[in-house]
């Protein structure tokens, strides 16, 4: 059972780590929000969303999505819209200490902005379904649950300290400045991986 939970433990890390549109909005809400508990919506959001996938994913559910092409057509023309509108929004947003305040989401935006950002990355669920699916085949009961439960867990422990470091960043740029230099940085990686999706979506032989 050590090994599942080993196992599990560094594959959603090496998986969670890379810098994606989920990982730059949730530190980028923690970032702009007057207080930490504000950027729980989203924090709680994109745990929730990957312990789903997770979830559909060890269970074999979710390989529906590898195995219907048109499926996977629509989710990735869904992706690339809300992933350019999303980094548009992120680019103008303003990050003066006044305009900070007026510029934070809602709850419900929040949570829509998160959970669309989570489910609607084609490649983030592909790799869960593909990396983290294929690898849960090797374990059985109680092991199967152990292997779960440890990406499940970085999962939540990656998004939090996003979240936290975040908060910390907002909190020593008191002028806004280095804040709109990171949201510009955001829009960017946003709209590379929107690109990149457009690229693999012309390239796929579906």
């Amino acid at each position: 059972m050590m090994q599942a939970l080993i196992h599990g433990a560094l594959l959603a890390f090496g998986l969670i780590l890379p810098l994606g549109a989920q990982n730059v909005f949730v530190f980028n809400q923690g970032a702009t929000q007057t207080h930490f508990r504000q950027a729980l919506p989203v924090i709680l959001t994109a745990s929730l969303c990957d312990t789903l996938l997770i979830t559909l994913a060890v269970l074999g559910v979710s390989v529906l999505i590898l195995t219907v092409s048109w499926l996977q057509i629509v989710l990735f023309s869904i992706g690339i819209l809300f992933l350019l509108y999303m980094g548009w929004s992120i680019w103008q947003a303003e990050t003066g200490p006044a305009e900070r305040h007026a510029e934070q989401m809602s709850t419900k935006q929040q949570i829509s902005f998160a959970a669309s950002v989570s489910l609607l990355n084609p490649h983030a669920i592909l790799d869960t379904i593909g990396v983290i699916g294929t690898s849960s085949i090797q374990y059985q009961g109680m092991e199967k649950w152990a292997f779960s439960l440890a990406c499940i867990s970085v999962s939540w422990l990656w998004f939090f300290g996003l979240g936290l470091c975040g908060r910390w960043v907002g909190q020593l740029d008191a002028s806004g400045r280095a804040l709109g230099f990171i949201n510009k940085i955001s829009a960017l990686i946003i709209w590379g991986v929107a690109a990149y999706m457009i690229l693999h979506l012309a390239n796929s032989n579906w």
